[in-house]
């Protein structure tokens, strides 16, 4: 469990992880090297998996966001979709969720071509693919990695 300390550190951190050490530390009431321990702890018992910048994805062509639903059937056939999945850079993210379907993907694509090409390329060539839904996000008002830090009712906020 983290304590208050680690919870407020953590959260500044997400918000931006290039805070100096001095300044989390003068916001938590302690030294820089302290704050420099604390991380490298939190660090290894994995509470923090890394560090990263954030990159606005029209910067990069980027322009839509599709979720997709996924069913697969069968074991090898979601070993093999998970496989592919994982070595799509294009996935954001892969979820195994309950329900009519066994995956949801977010993914990032440049255009709706490009959004084709993905499904010609990477989903419908897998075998035990039954079937898809294609969400496209129009607008994203809020997206967001930031996770609530604080505990109790308070973190569903």
């Amino acid at each position: 469990m983290l304590d208050a300390i680690d919870r407020a550190i953590v959260g500044m951190m997400q918000l931006d992880a290039s805070t100096a050490y001095a300044d989390l530390g003068e916001r938590v009431g302690l030294s820089a090297s302290t704050i420099n321990d604390r991380l490298k702890r939190l660090r290894a018992k994995g509470v923090i998996r890394r560090i990263t910048a954030e990159i606005d994805p029209a910067a990069l062509d980027l322009n839509l966001m599709v979720f997709v639903l996924v069913e697969v059937g069968g074991v090898e056939a979601e070993r093999a979709f998970l496989e592919a999945m994982m070595a799509v850079p294009a996935v954001m993210e892969c979820h195994h969720i309950a329900g009519d379907f066994s995956y949801l993907l977010k993914v990032r694509v440049a255009s709706t071509g490009a959004y084709e090409d993905f499904l010609n390329s990477h989903l419908k060539t897998l075998a035990g693919i039954r079937r898809t839904q294609s969400l496209i996000a129009l607008s994203s008002p809020k997206d967001s990695r930031v996770l609530p830090t604080v505990a109790g009712k308070e973190s569903i906020r």
